[in-house]
């Protein structure tokens, strides 16, 4: 049988759908500040949520024993703790089922040797990302089942960006067994590709940021901040020292954020430019045409997810829109490297 066949492809680019639905969950489940409404952790037995009205009642009563509930939703019922219990649990299965379908697709392709060693190593490394993505998960939740109702914002972004890059490398393995052929690289083009998604890969971390932070709900104008302000003086001001304005102020992450936003509009528009001066491939094209295109569509979802005070559609849409927008950097970069 033929190794690294089109199953194995087939099987790579259905992880990462998965992941995908698994990150437009999330933000839902961020969104609707759903993520603490799940205080255990439980491998096999949590896959089943509360199925009687007694198990209801005892979930409920084990939320009531954390922050959440006592500092911010001690005015929840029963109904409205199962609403924010089901993203959190739905949140959950698919991150399982993720795993499932990486593991045992993965030993089936190894037993019957459909793998060759080089995708067998790079198999292993999704398998330990997905894992310690897991891991990370429950590393966060537990931030906010102490003192504060809210998780760390270090910890949220840390968990979205493993997720974003557990994506991408899964899409860069399919792309290597999609496009097996190599072909001359302009060396110069690829690094100005890597330092675009080097950077959109920041502007991730910084969305992040502004989620954990709630820092999206203040300085609601564009493309000045409050009293017409390019930089108001919160951003240097919140916290002390002064660096941590940029990691911790929400006015100094939202400032960063809208900053990166052009840096990162700037680096991949300039990408299509220089990419319409040489001699491209239809897929290269192909690919240039869709960075321009998704850049464009992101930066207008940032703008209105931030002048309408983050709605939950469009919060979602825009994590949605840098998920597309790192896919198509990850294809594009693929598609002038090898």
């Amino acid at each position: 049988m033929k190794k690294d066949n089109k199953k194995v492809i087939y099987w790579l680019l259905t992880g990462c759908f998965l992941i995908f639905i698994m990150v437009v969950v999330g933000g839902i489940t961020r969104l609707t500040h759903s993520g603490l409404s799940i205080s255990s952790y439980k491998l096999i037995s949590g896959t089943i949520p509360p199925m009687n009205d007694a198990e209801w009642t005892e979930a409920f009563d084990l939320y009531k024993q954390y922050p959440e509930y006592q500092k911010l939703n001690n005015h929840f019922n029963l109904e409205d703790f199962k609403d924010i219990y089901f993203w959190e649990w739905l949140h959950r299965v698919i991150g399982r089922f993720i795993g499932l379908v990486f593991f045992l697709p993965f030993l089936y392709f190894l037993i019957t040797k459909q793998l060759t060693k080089s995708t067998i190593k790079k198999a292993v490394i999704l398998l330990i990302m997905g894992g310690f993505q897991g891991f990370l998960g429950w590393y966060m939740v537990k931030s906010g089942l102490v003192d504060n109702p809210d998780v760390s914002h270090f910890r949220l972004s840390a968990h979205l960006t493993t997720a974003f890059l557990t994506f991408a490398y899964t899409f860069w393995v399919a792309l290597d067994l999609k496009f097996p052929c190599r072909k001359t690289v302009n060396t110069s083009f690829r690094n100005f590709i890597r330092l675009g998604l080097v950077v959109l890969l920041l502007q991730i971390i910084y969305g992040a940021f502004v989620a954990g932070l709630d820092a999206g709900f203040i300085h609601n104008h564009w493309p000045l901040m409050n009293e017409g302000k390019f930089m108001h003086e919160t951003v240097y001001i919140e916290q002390n020292p002064l660096y941590k304005n940029f990691i911790e102020g929400k006015s100094g992450v939202q400032f960063v954020h809208r900053m990166l936003a052009y840096l990162v509009a700037f680096l991949l528009v300039s990408i299509w430019y220089k990419a319409r001066k040489m001699e491209t491939t239809k897929m290269q094209n192909y690919a240039v045409t869709g960075l321009l295109i998704m850049v464009g569509v992101q930066f207008l979802l940032g703008v209105l997810t931030l002048i309408f005070h983050v709605p939950v559609w469009l919060g979602v849409a825009h994590q949605v829109g840098a998920f597309f927008l790192l896919s198509i950097t990850t294809f594009t970069l693929h598609r002038f490297s090898k």
